[in-house]
């Protein structure tokens, strides 16, 4: 697995022709490496795999990325870094210019002594865009343990129950079924708050007829899932339910129609076309999706602007919604893999109207 995405990853360089990458951003080395230590620098070369770390990880990178070379750095960082550099002839370095700040560019640009310093682009981030059937074995796991979690909460919501209770009874759980965290701040949207798209747990209490938007994923073994379901504790407004169903449609919709090779864009305006006919355009004003592995948020999207070609093993969430001021919200999220013209459809719970 690790191999062969260094002889990807080393194909690149040939084709940039850079003589080096050095990567920095957790997730990329993880990816790379195969290390899920929060501190290192990796080093890639036609020939060479170096991971450069402190002290407190070196038993570890030794163990997790076994076709590396481990390097413990003392003193500071960058003579470390210079020194591998130097010692490989490295003239042409790649470096991640969608994380690397300013200052820490300026840093390497004056000491590293290296004729070019050059930007990958979306190098990694299109190695990564292609899950392998490891990855998405783990990303089931996460989902499986999101569903188990939204099953578990349904009996825990009830007026009364404040909406960042609700939150904590999902992180405890999920941590309680091995996953790592929450992959982002759990949103817990009810009443009036639920027409906040991003709307995370407040102290709000649960009311009576209306509706709880629950939006939540898990990191399990570096990788995370991501779901949103929209509950309805006591009999809702009935444009509320309205709603519902729409997005419900949409999502539907869209779902069966994320194929290979359609664009982002494409897939987007399957659900966005339904959502405007019913009168609701201009209260969906997020993308449909986005892609999911290391990060809860990454390559590909798919929103209107997306350009982005749906291709097999793709990982993503299909997420509509509408937003009412006043009335309330509904979205609906899977994650789904593509998978020629039959989606996989990972996330399992229920996407029917629940009524508590």
């Amino acid at each position: 697995m690790i191999k062969n995405r260094l002889d990807k990853l080393r194909l690149k360089l040939k084709e940039k022709g850079l003589d080096a990458v050095l990567l920095t951003k957790r997730e990329n080395y993880i990816y790379i490496s195969g290390f899920t230590g929060t501190f290192a620098y990796v080093f890639v070369t036609q020939n060479d795999a170096i991971l450069l770390t402190d002290f407190r990880y070196v038993s570890q990178a030794e163990k997790q990325a076994d076709l590396f070379e481990v390097v413990e750095y003392k003193g500071k960082i960058l003579d470390s870094i210079k020194e591998v550099l130097q010692s490989k002839d490295i003239e042409k370095l790649g470096f991640e210019d969608d994380y690397i700040t300013y200052n820490k560019y300026e840093e390497m640009k004056k000491n590293l002594l290296v004729k070019e310093l050059i930007p990958l682009g979306s190098i990694i981030d299109n190695l990564r865009i292609i899950k392998d059937e490891d990855e998405i074995e783990t990303i089931k796991k996460a989902v499986k343990i999101a569903d188990d979690a939204f099953f578990h909460i349904l009996n825990y919501i009830k007026p009364g129950v404040r909406e960042f209770e609700i939150a904590a009874e999902i992180e405890y759980f999920m941590k309680k079924s091995g996953a790592k965290g929450p992959s982002f701040e759990t949103i817990v949207a009810s009443g009036y708050r639920s027409a906040l798209p991003h709307g995370t747990a407040s102290f709000k209490k649960i009311e009576k007829n209306e509706g709880v938007t629950l939006d939540f994923g898990c990191i399990y073994k570096d990788y995370c899932s991501d779901m949103t379901r929209t509950v309805f504790v006591g009999q809702p407004k009935e444009e509320l339910l309205d709603i519902y169903n729409v997005v419900l449609n949409a999502q539907k919709s869209a779902l069966e129609k994320a194929a290979k090779g359609l664009s982002g864009r494409e897939i987007d305006l399957v659900a966005r076309d339904i959502i405007s006919k019913n009168g609701y355009g201009e209260n969906f004003g997020h993308g449909l999706g986005h892609g999911v592995g290391l990060e809860v948020h990454e390559k590909p999207r798919l929103s209107t602007k997306s350009d982005d070609v749906m291709e097999n093993n793709m990982v993503v969430t299909i997420e509509p919604g509408i937003y009412v001021n006043g009335v309330g919200g509904v979205r609906i999220e899977d994650i789904i893999v593509i998978n020629d013209n039959n989606p996989i459809v990972l996330t399992a719970s229920s996407k029917e109207i629940i009524v508590l």
